[in-house]
């Protein structure tokens, strides 16, 4: 028999109230000792709860779930108890006593995953929705979990399953009344598929970076003002501030919000040619960084006239900003120089990042990028790397699949069902009886 499990579900600690939850065969079972008879399903109803030994813990706010309508799909029970510390302790030592094991983690989820409750990425949605810290996290994580990125893919299953349907027939059933070209007929259906995976891996970046943060790397060379509009943009001293050139050796990130979206800020080590050992090593970390962010601002020292900028100009993309920093102080020869440079093709901005100057209009001006990138009309088809490895897997074997590779269906229908299986992976809907289901609707196999 399978065991029955119990967690805190709220905050551990001092709190108002606390949420204990039990779910498995034995949870009807385990609220009869606590608290007797369970009351009418789905009904709050407040009981007092006792140890094996008869002894009161507290009064509570119980609730009997009973399978398969609760969300693991077994029975369950929510204990809504008052949330000291000793109060929590003797219900968990209670539960213990009684035979219930205590979960790990994500297992009421993996639960209602194996229960059939939630689709794979559904359980990810949970997840990401427990793990956001913006609105728009929030937002993307409930559109998943309410299954937003599941009927996508379901829209991609379908097709797939016809595809699939009629390379089967061509190999399964080549003496029935099926028309001779039914392999062909897989190949609209095929390429539809194959840009529509291309179209969502395209843009596989957006929910990623809703998810884990739109990064945006500081680069520049040495005392260009880098860790002084680090500390501006951020709104607190995040970074050492000095006259010394080198002193930021290591890449430091720091979260913000800018339009409800989570942006990951990097400070780094300027950018020059360097012997010594640390500070090469910090120069690299920043090439590296600043080459994967989403966007990079370059700033540059607008009142020198060293030619130091030109250390930072290969990693500047189309798309990036230029900040002119020192805007307090008499222009240098750089300024003209970068503007060169960069062909008037960046967007520019003046700041004085230790006294603030231009800052919010720097800041408004990222805060419109980063919603134009991850907004969309769209849910994103792609949230986590996973999906993009396993539709990227997709793709490649729809790739095999052509006019040629038809005239041996057998090979077809194979690449066919391994591009099944990776959405397989994903959401976990799709079967052999779903293929055979259409075989037989769609041709009368065996009428």
């Amino acid at each position: 028999m399978r065991d029955t499990i119990f967690a805190l579900a709220t905050a551990p600690g001092r709190a108002a109230v606390a949420i204990l939850r039990i779910s498995g065969p034995g949870a009807g079972v385990a609220l009869r000792e606590l608290a007797g008879p369970p009351p009418m399903a789905r009904h709050a109803t407040v009981r007092r709860l006792h140890d094996a030994g008869g002894r009161p813990i507290d009064e509570a706010l119980i609730l009997w779930l009973p399978g398969p309508s609760s969300y693991t799909g077994e029975d369950m029970v929510e204990l809504q108890t008052h949330g000291g510390v000793a109060v929590v302790s003797a219900v968990t030592r209670a539960l213990e006593a009684a035979g219930l094991r205590l979960a790990s983690p994500g297992e009421f989820t993996r639960r209602a995953f194996e229960a059939g409750r939630l689709d794979l990425d559904q359980a990810e949605g949970v997840a990401d929705l427990v793990d956001a810290e913006t609105d728009a996290q929030a937002r993307q994580a409930l559109a998943q979990l309410g299954g937003a990125l599941g009927r996508r893919y379901e829209t991609w299953r379908k097709t797939l399953t016809h595809a699939l349907a009629y390379v089967e027939a061509a190999v399964d059933f080549p003496d029935e009344e099926v028309p001779a070209d039914v392999a062909a007929r897989a190949l609209p259906r095929v390429r539809s598929l194959q840009e529509d995976f291309r179209a969502a891996l395209a843009d596989s970046r957006r929910g990623e970076r809703v998810r884990d943060g739109y990064r945006i790397a500081l680069i520049g060379a040495p005392n260009a003002g880098k860790s002084a509009l680090f500390n501006a943009l951020l709104g607190r001293d995040a970074a050492i501030v000095t006259p010394t050139a080198g002193t930021t050796r290591d890449v430091i990130e720091a979260a913000l919000v800018l339009d409800g979206y989570k942006v990951v800020l990097a400070d780094m080590a300027g950018l020059r040619t360097v012997d010594e050992a640390i500070e090469a090593e910090g120069v690299r970390r920043a090439r590296a960084w600043a080459e994967d962010a989403a966007m990079r601002i370059w700033v540059i020292d607008g009142a020198a006239c060293s030619g130091a900028w030109r250390e930072a100009a290969t990693l500047v993309h189309v798309g990036d900003v230029i900040v002119f920093n020192k805007a307090d102080l008499p222009v240098g020869d750089d300024r003209a120089a970068t503007r060169a440079r960069s062909g008037e093709t960046l967007e520019a901005f003046d700041i004085a990042a230790t006294d603030g100057q231009g800052v919010e209009r720097l800041r408004a001006a990222l805060a419109a990028r980063v919603v134009e990138d991850l907004s969309g009309a769209d849910f994103p088809a792609v949230t986590r790397l996973r999906h993009e490895a396993l539709l990227r897997e997709a793709l490649t074997r729809l790739e095999h699949v052509d006019t040629a590779a038809l005239e041996a269906p057998e090979l077809a229908a194979e690449d066919l069902r391994l591009a099944a299986r990776a959405l397989e992976r994903i959401t976990g809907r799709i079967g052999a009886e779903d293929v055979l289901e259409v075989v037989f609707s769609t041709f009368c196999i065996g009428k």
